[in-house]
């Protein structure tokens, strides 16, 4: 564990080290909007991240880029209806750009919300 909080992910229900897929982590302990450092099990080092996520979960906002370019690889933002303002439910669209790993955009979508629903318990 590090000063910064750290979340990883593992193949199926592994958590033996040769199953990491990828590392998540705040890229400082204080943040007024959200910006976390993805690091790819192939880059045990994490001088530099693979992937960065900024936003903010109170809008209920974020994109994904690649590495520490202005590459967009998806984008996230609370999509406004008449259920969403009457019943409270939160619905999200998802742009997810051309040959980017659904499933990891949905992975880092999750560990965003679990970071915020730990902000909010504490």
């Amino acid at each position: 564990m590090t000063v910064h909080d750290r979340w990883q992910v593992f193949r199926g229900e592994s958590t033996e080290e040769k199953d990491l897929i990828f590392t998540v982590k705040r890229s400082s302990m204080i943040q007024l909007k959200t910006k976390l450092h993805v690091f790819l099990a192939t880059n045990p080092k994490e001088d530099v991240c693979d992937f960065r996520v900024e936003g903010s979960w109170l809008e209920r906002s974020c994109i994904i880029y690649s590495g520490e370019s202005n590459t967009i690889l998806a984008q996230m933002h609370k999509k406004h209806s008449v259920e969403s303002v009457l019943l409270g439910k939160d619905k999200f669209m998802v742009t997810v750009y051309p040959n980017v790993d659904y499933a990891f955009v949905v992975a880092l979508i999750a560990i965003l919300d679990g970071i915020n629903q730990d902000d909010d318990v504490e």
